[in-house]
């Protein structure tokens, strides 16, 4: 009911149409969900509420919103940057004039662009295949079920609920960088470097609010697995961003600095649209002497959390998800420029370590390392056959 509340504020409170369909249609699905709740036998109540709750308000909205050509500023640009990515080797326009044609992402968000670049958007299948939302939907949660498979109903009621697919419906342009993030870390929690710097450099080339995940991981690599893993990891991660950036960074390293970074701290020639009162956005408003104290806030925040990380690293998921879900909420209370549609990114990871937490089958957590058979020690004490005592025989009758 608090879902279909949620949903249903909506079509009342927000200015943007997208925002609106979504609601309008996720309220119906939530209030079917709590109906299933209600009326079903309570073995089968949740498994039906939440599959209710995934094709009321994710699917259908999802699919109304691309096959009607719906959706938020993002979605077209990351088609556009796809599309000149495929045929000038940039994703950043020269010389931008509104605020549409800025691409302020790094150049990785570009590959979720370039199926919309090749097929098209004349016939339905390739406005639905090409949309990139689809895309971004299914690295999410290839990442999410990729990291470790936590319980289906846990993870399909997190991907229902408003946190995921309120963004996927509309935008879904944070979701990639969320799922890259949980995976990484949840490689981290494994002791297995080479894939979560892998992980995090496909991240932090999408953008650079992930750049954060790589100290997190890599404290937690140096309990999981040692130093040495941590300083591979953190190689790994910069040596694949590196990879993935540097390209479009060096063909237009102009645009892409206005775009990626003046831009969205509200630095760049035209003001961003990120302008929910948030205390950075507050102080900033102020003039450059408030600007420049919300950047040492932020600073001072990321530097707390840094030695947080030094002083008491993390040891799980779940102490590592909370370190990162707090320097970015940190970030984007303070940052310049924000909206408060960014504080689920915080919450959903939060979320999704817990329920990587949550005990198997057989009562062990799920994040918990497996045992080596070869390396087990044995601790049943053998008997030594010298002084072993025959058991006496059961008297006959």
């Amino acid at each position: 009911m608090l879902a279909a509340g949620w949903a249903a504020a909506f079509p009342l409170v927000s200015g943007l149409g997208p925002h609106r369909g979504w609601g309008t249609v996720a309220a119906t699905g939530y209030l079917a969900a709590a109906v299933a709740v209600l009326t079903l036998p309570w073995r089968r109540a949740r498994s039906w509420s939440v599959a209710v709750a995934l094709v009321g308000a994710l699917a259908a909205p999802l699919l109304w919103l691309v096959l009607t050509g719906q959706g938020q500023s993002e979605v077209a640009v990351i088609e556009r940057s796809g599309e000149l990515l495929l045929r000038h080797g940039t994703p950043y326009l020269a010389d931008p004039r509104t605020v549409p044609e800025y691409t302020p992402y790094l150049p990785g968000m570009a590959l979720f662009g370039l199926p919309r670049a090749v097929l098209g958007a004349q016939e339905w299948p390739a406005r639905l295949l090409g949309d990139a939302r689809l895309w971004c939907a299914a690295v999410f949660l290839g990442c999410l079920l990729a990291a470790r498979r936590p319980h289906r109903t846990g993870l399909a009621a997190l991907t229902a609920s408003p946190l995921v697919a309120l963004p996927l419906c509309v935008s879904g342009v944070d979701l990639p960088m969320t799922g890259l993030c949980c995976l990484a870390l949840a490689l981290a929690a494994r002791g297995r470097p080479g894939g979560a710097g892998a992980a995090l450099a496909v991240a932090c080339a999408l953008k650079w609010t992930a750049w954060p995940a790589v100290a997190v991981v890599a404290a937690l690599l140096a309990v999981t697995a040692g130093r040495r893993a941590a300083l591979r990891g953190t190689a790994v991660a910069a040596a694949g961003t590196a990879v993935l950036v540097l390209p479009g960074a060096l063909r237009s390293p102009g645009p892409m600095f206005h775009q990626v970074f003046a831009f969205p701290t509200g630095r760049g020639t035209l003001p961003t649209p990120a302008g929910s009162p948030l205390p950075g956005r507050l102080l900033a408003d102020l003039g450059p002497a408030g600007w420049y104290a919300a950047v040492a806030l932020l600073l001072l925040g990321g530097l707390a959390v840094a030695a947080s990380l030094v002083l008491r690293p993390p040891r799980d998921v779940v102490g590592a998800a909370d370190r990162l879900a707090l320097g970015l909420c940190l970030a984007f209370l303070l940052a310049p420029a924000g909206r408060f549609g960014y504080l689920a990114l915080p919450l959903v990871l939060a979320l999704w370590a817990r329920l990587q937490a949550r005990p198997g089958p057989g009562g062990e957590p799920r994040t918990a390392a497996r045992t080596d058979p070869r390396t087990t020690t044995r601790t049943t004490p053998r008997t030594d056959p010298r002084t072993e005592v025959a058991p006496t025989p059961w008297p006959a009758h």
